[in-house]
């Protein structure tokens, strides 16, 4: 059997946080023929944690790391930096449900904690957990909901009225907030270039070397060359359905983020609030924002559809738009502050929110449909998914195989229909709390 890959990322040149970071040598790159023991496609958060935990866990293995273009320039460097503990309450998933998620979490940030400070990485990690955001009734609604859920869990939070929320964002636009203490904030594309950049021994990287077909087991078609391996992990997340992994499973979604100029002396002082912080909202279909270390302000929301995995001018136009307004309601003082940066990325999404882990056959594994908080969970999967391949088990490799299976997902044009009616209902259920 051979799986043709049917598109290749198409990411814009424009994401602030890759914009920031000095350029990069050159890339090395598929060619000619390379036998290993494993491949692993994919470099972001997942696709790292398995090839460095297959290379601690079999040092004498030759593992091949298969990237179509830079590391960080895809999904891995263009999210909003939030390493998640607590992600949002899932009431079908009861309190045992719920603490595993929060359990496997934790995993992967005390992975990458452990990293960052044992290679000294800089990437503006900061342990300032995270806000819970509402604005209007819905979003309270929501909050409240997650409050009573992180009583059943029985992890701590600070509940904050509109004054406690303004005296950390300067902004009196939210009406409440929670405040929960496990997530960190980071520079996510300095982060995955640095993982990238202290792999062991035993994993060889190739970039800008993108799959084009899979063969038999396993003949990897990429860049110029070819890679066989007994072995392969699919680990491109949104993009496994591209690959012919996953298809009724994990769908693309397209969501995107604006980077502000940093803000003056004066902006600052007039801004007020604390110097850096994050914000997510509770309802699903609104506006996270951050104030970043180095003072600027993200925006993020509006999300889109295509299986194309693409955004052309109008959609940019249009996303730039509701930044801009975002922006405006929440900071009225900083009218004269405009964004430097506009960029899109692509998320992998399940029905149900669970994500995709696992075998899929002899030798083939994968993960991937993370929902929005790929850092930590995604860290967490790749390290699980090559213990799983070694056969080394562990409690949190129990965690990982007791949680849901991704919902079974309909073909196109039903996908694209159902999905679009979904995100345009959700968004106007959000009302205020997108503005």
């Amino acid at each position: 059997m051979v799986r043709r890959v049917r598109r290749l990322p198409a990411d814009d040149d424009t994401c602030a946080w890759i914009q920031a970071l000095p350029p990069l040598p050159p890339a090395r790159r598929l060619g000619g023929t390379e036998s290993a023991d494993c491949i692993v496609i994919g470099a972001g958060f997942t696709g790292l944690a398995a090839a460095r935990r297959l290379a601690t866990q079999r040092p004498n293995w030759r593992v091949v790391v298969l990237e179509a273009q830079r590391v960080g320039g895809g999904a891995s460097g263009r999210n909003s930096g939030f390493v998640v503990d607590v992600a949002h309450w899932q009431p079908r998933l009861g309190v045992e449900g719920n603490q595993r998620l929060v359990r496997l979490a934790r995993f992967g940030i005390a992975i990458l904690r452990e990293l960052v400070e044992a290679h000294g990485i800089e990437c503006a990690w900061s342990e300032l957990g995270r806000l819970h955001g509402a604005v209007g009734p819905i979003g309270q609604r929501h909050l409240d909901q997650m409050a009573a859920g992180l009583d059943a869990l029985q992890e701590p939070y600070q509940r904050l009225d509109t004054d406690g929320v303004a005296a950390i964002t300067g902004s009196r636009f939210w009406g409440g907030a929670l405040h929960t203490p496990g997530t960190v904030l980071v520079q996510p594309a300095a982060l995955v270039r640095a993982l990238a950049a202290t792999l062991p021994p035993g994993v060889t990287l190739f970039e800008q070397s993108p799959v084009r077909s899979i063969e038999g087991r396993f003949v990897v078609t990429a860049g110029d060359g070819q890679a066989r391996a007994p072995r392969l992990l699919v680990t491109v997340n949104g993009f496994a359905p591209a690959l012919g992994f996953l298809e009724i499973r994990v769908f693309p979604l397209l969501t995107f983020g604006s980077l502000t100029r940093v803000l003056t002396p004066d902006e600052q002082a007039a801004l007020g609030g604390r110097p850096e912080w994050g914000l997510v909202p509770e309802e699903r279909m609104g506006t996270t924002v951050r104030r970043t270390r180095d003072q600027r302000i993200l925006i993020r929301n509006t999300v889109h559809y295509t299986p194309s995995c693409a955004a052309d001018g109008a959609l940019y136009a249009h996303v730039r738009r509701n930044h801009e307004a975002a922006f405006r309601a929440r900071f009225p003082a900083l009218s004269a502050v405009s964004f430097e940066h506009t960029w899109g990325g692509v998320m992998g999404m399940s029905l149900n929110g669970a994500h995709a882990f696992g075998a899929l056959d002899e030798g083939l594994y994968a993960a991937g449909g993370y929902n929005g908080v790929g850092i930590a969970m995604g860290t967490a999967a790749g390290t699980l998914l090559a213990d799983l391949v070694v056969g080394a088990d562990s409690p949190a490799l129990g965690d990982m195989r007791a949680t849901p299976r991704p919902a079974w997902i309909p073909p196109e044009p039903l996908l694209g229909v159902g999905v679009r009616a979904t995100i345009a209902g959700m968004r106007a259920r959000a009302g205020e709390e997108v503005l």
